[in-house]
């Protein structure tokens, strides 16, 4: 990491907002007297801070290019630089030694252009100190410049913030990290696998430092020959191979098999905990994936593991997945806080074999029409002159209407208008009404109070009991021609309907349980309501006004 320590702009790896920013800035002339870098460990805070005062000191300078020649950049570069000054902010945090750095400002730079002081882990302050430097941040001598470095922005003091110019570092990404290791292997003459490097990127958790740092063990230990094998043993690592197992294992529903492999990696010392974290990211990559939104950028993983992952899916519903991804991420609780993680792991795990692959709703619907069609339209094979078996429908639909006298064996149907004298006007109106509760269980509802007054050959009646509302429902448009077609096609001929009402006297609060009964109706006529009656084969039990 050291030996490698970029010496100029160009060499920092991917923090590319911040250099185009401050190259900017020094071939401008813009340059500010107080900047903040933050961001996470092994980013470049420090390294592009020392490029920054070789570029502010270097024999040309200021120059966005420092030469890496003159006196100046190789004393910055060796580190003895008399005007630049490298303090840490955890051993140099007293009041004292902030209020000794401020007399040192007012002397003038030894041979350079600036004095520049660069606090790494500025945050470790005390707030004597920070206030010191408040006056001092504010107006400082022309010749002076202050680089301060922290991992933890947010404990440095508003004042003290709003007086810098503040630059975040971001996590450099694997892919990055694979690269720039793969060309020192190179320069050192080390041949490693591709997907060893993938591996030691992705221990780094995005600090390029911590990566280097790997990468120079793994050399130290295996020599200009390195294996993806003693990668793994050497760092500790888990094989990826193992989530793959997991996962091929949860899909075929082989509970032996799995519990084999978490045994076989708890026998290897791998952390269960941290095992188990990595199959919550694994699940949610299958889950990714499968969507198949942004797939490069919303999942870090090399081109031959994503491959693994779409061959491994198929035939996988997204649901499912979803179903895996969400148990996993709920019980990952319980198996942090766990005295014995290895068997709060295995439980979770038998609880997926429990978890069955749900069907879409709108799969599901589509399914149940087809079979309510198949059912209704196939015709049962039968013997010659024997009667055909009853079709009977797979989802029996509950009556919401009163019950009515049931149809004489002798009634005739309707014709003329003798014929209307001899029927039972409450047969007639309950098949009617059969009819029209297929049609529309919401009319059906509203006149299920209702009954057939008169009936005579060119028109009928209808009473309906209860408060206005339900006839206001039945008057409307939609439903009276909806009426109007059932009635003619039962009997036969067109009739004028007319709809009357008997109210129900109430109580002296009648006019609020009239809206609360407005209420539920609208509840009832709802499509949703209705659709889920007539494909679940339900009743409305009851409803509850909020």
């Amino acid at each position: 990491a050291r030996k490698y320590r970029p010496q100029t702009f160009a060499e920092v790896v991917q923090q590319d907002h911040i250099i185009r920013t401050l190259t900017n800035a020094i071939s401008a002339g813009r340059m500010v007297h107080a900047i903040l870098f933050s961001g996470p460990r092994g980013t470049g805070k420090t390294t592009v801070a020392r490029i920054l005062a070789k570029a502010m000191n270097c024999g040309k300078g200021p120059t966005p290019d420092p030469c890496n020649v003159c006196s100046s950049c190789r004393e910055i570069t060796a580190g003895s630089a008399v005007d630049v000054y490298e303090i840490d902010g955890a051993s140099n945090n007293s009041v004292d030694q902030i209020r000794e750095l401020r007399e040192n400002l007012r002397y003038m730079p030894a041979h350079s252009q600036y004095k520049i002081y660069i606090i790494d882990e500025v945050h470790m302050l005390s707030i004597a100190a920070f206030n010191a430097l408040l006056k001092t941040l504010e107006e400082p001598p022309a010749h002076v410049m202050f680089i301060f470095a922290t991992t933890e922005p947010q404990k440095i003091p508003v004042t003290i913030l709003s007086r810098c110019q503040r630059h975040d570092f971001r996590r450099i990404p694997i892919e990055s990290m694979t690269q720039h290791m793969e060309m020192i292997s190179t320069k050192e003459g080390i041949r490693i696998p591709s997907e060893s490097l993938w591996m030691i990127a992705r221990e780094a958790g995005g600090s390029m430092r911590d990566a280097l740092s790997l990468l120079d063990q793994v050399m130290a230990c295996c020599g200009a020959s390195v294996t993806h094998e003693q990668v793994l043993e050497i760092l500790g690592i888990m094989d990826r191979k193992i989530m793959f197992d997991i996962s091929e294992a949860v899909f075929r529903g082989d509970v032996p098999a799995l519990l084999e492999i978490i045994d076989d990696a708890y026998d290897k010392g791998h952390d269960m905990k941290r095992l188990y974290a990595e199959l919550v990211e694994h699940a949610r990559n299958m889950l990714i994936v499968r969507m198949g939104v942004n797939v490069d950028k919303l999942v870090d993983l090399p081109a031959h593991e994503l491959e693994r992952i779409k061959a491994q899916i198929e035939g996988v519903s997204a649901l499912f997945l979803n179903q895996i991804f969400d148990l996993l991420f709920r019980e990952e609780v319980t198996v942090k806080l766990a005295a014995q993680p290895k068997l709060a792991f295995e439980m979770v795990l038998i609880k997926l074999f429990q978890t069955q692959p749900a069907l879409p709703i709108e799969e599901l619907i589509a399914k149940l029409d087809a079979l309510q069609k198949s059912v209704y339209t196939a015709a049962p094979q039968k013997a010659e002159g024997a009667p055909a078996a009853p079709v009977t429908p797979p989802f029996k639909k509950k009556r919401i209407v009163s019950e009515l006298p049931a149809v004489a064996e002798e009634t005739k149907p309707f014709g003329t208008g003798s014929d209307a004298e001899t029927l039972d006007l409450g047969s007639a109106w309950g098949k009617i009404l059969d009819i029209v509760s297929d049609e529309s269980p919401a009319l059906a509802s509203n006149l299920a109070n209702s009954v057939l007054k008169t009936l005579t050959d060119g028109a009928l009646e209808i009473e309906v009991n209860g408060n206005g509302f339900n006839i206001n429902m039945i008057k409307r448009k939609k439903n009276m021609a909806m009426l109007c077609k059932v009635v003619g096609d039962y009997f036969g001929k067109d009739k004028k309907i007319t709809v009357t009402g008997r109210l129900i006297p109430g109580s002296h609060n009648h006019e609020k349980k009239d809206m609360e009964n407005r209420q539920k109706q609208e509840a009832l006529n709802h499509p949703l309501v209705a659709d889920a009656i007539e494909i679940f084969s339900g009743k409305v039990i009851d409803v509850k006004i909020r």
